[in-house]
């Protein structure tokens, strides 16, 4: 039982970064796309001011999540890090760059050094989130199991290679979504049509992508075919069908927030329906969930440890992506600084 719950919990855990580091992703995406340094300034200007605040919080999600697997779950942690080591490597290699590019770009005074820097993160920012989707696809497509050597099988596979140009299509939705926004909170007008527009076309993809996969998994990927088209699988299938309606007709209409709820929501159902329709393995159709789970007692200090981050470290993130949201995390300006008694100590 305990086992069980701590599944669910990985699955939330990796559903959360796939919505708030894929926006990150997306911003970079759209950051890659945006043209020369004439044509891309305004969309690089805003990338720039909204990721700010967050960016590198995001990646709380993803340090839970290893923590969870390589605890709870060491078997599948081991089985998975040592088939795939290279797209994972590369994804790792591709957050560590991502990171001192965005880091970098702005700081750096000449040109060349900004050109250089922006283009590691955003080159980055688009392979990082391909090569994570590549893995999953490996997983869903039962190609490993423990024991198995590594091998280009185990992510170059059609579930693979659909996965991730999936993960990289919802990043790039997701982060249009929110930077449109952002374009609102800034005033900016111009780019919130920019960025609606560059969203709709991204879900478009995600929709498309989404129905391949579907057709392709019926033969390469055939049990979590079956949990998508079966039981609770499906329920978050439809979920996701009906978010990605909403979320193409509040991008169709008047700017709204609520867009960024119904994308997280599409890209939320869409991981949770992966994950139910694996049911009950961790890897199809080698490795259950309860082969697959750590000493119990090791589970119970985990469920334990979840508890206290959920009570302690979840709100202050939560706090924190509202405050930025809200526009309470903007930057000090000259004028902030040269206000009386704005150096006062106290």
């Amino acid at each position: 039982m305990i086992a069980d719950v701590i599944a669910v919990v990985l699955l939330l855990a990796i559903a959360a970064y796939s919505c708030a580091g894929g926006t990150d992703y997306g911003a970079g995406f759209w950051d890659l796309t945006a043209g020369g340094a004439k044509r891309g300034r305004r969309p690089r200007w805003l990338i720039d001011h909204a990721m700010a605040p967050v960016w590198e919080v995001n990646n709380v999600w993803l340090i839970f999540v290893l923590v969870i697997m390589w605890t709870g779950f060491p078997v599948m942690f081991q089985t998975v890090f040592a088939a795939m080591w290279l797209p994972l490597t590369l994804a790792a290699v591709g957050v560590l760059l991502r990171g001192a590019g965005f880091a970098l770009r702005k700081p750096s005074r000449r040109l060349a050094g900004r050109r250089l820097y922006g283009a590691v993160f955003a080159v980055s920012s688009l392979l990082t989130p391909f090569f994570l989707g590549a893995a999953a696809g490996g997983v869903a497509s039962g190609r490993i199991a423990p024991g198995t050597p590594a091998a280009d099988d185990a992510w170059s596979n059609p579930t693979s290679l659909l996965f991730g140009l999936l993960a990289v299509a919802a990043t790039a939705f997701l982060g249009g979504v929110f930077l449109a926004a952002d374009a609102r909170r800034f005033r900016a007008d111009d780019l919130d049509g920019y960025f609606r527009r560059r969203a709709l076309g991204a879900l478009a993809a995600v929709a498309v992508l989404a129905v391949i996969t579907l057709f392709v998994t019926h033969d390469d990927a055939p049990h979590v075919w079956h949990g998508l088209t079966h039981g609770v699988g499906l329920v978050f299938v439809v979920l996701a069908a009906v978010a990605t309606l909403a979320t193409a007709g509040l991008l169709l209409r008047t700017p709204g927030s609520w867009s960024r709820v119904t994308a997280v929501a599409v890209v939320a159902s869409s991981v949770i329906a992966w994950g139910m329709a694996q049911r009950p393995y961790l890897i199809p159709t080698s490795l259950t969930v309860t082969e697959g789970a750590g000493a119990s007692s090791t589970l119970h200090w985990l469920g334990i440890v979840t508890l206290v981050a959920v009570l302690l470290v979840f709100p202050a993130v939560a706090l924190l992506y509202w405050l930025d949201t809200q526009g309470e995390l903007e930057p000090l300006t000259d004028a902030d600084l040269r206000r009386p008694g704005a150096g006062d100590q106290g």
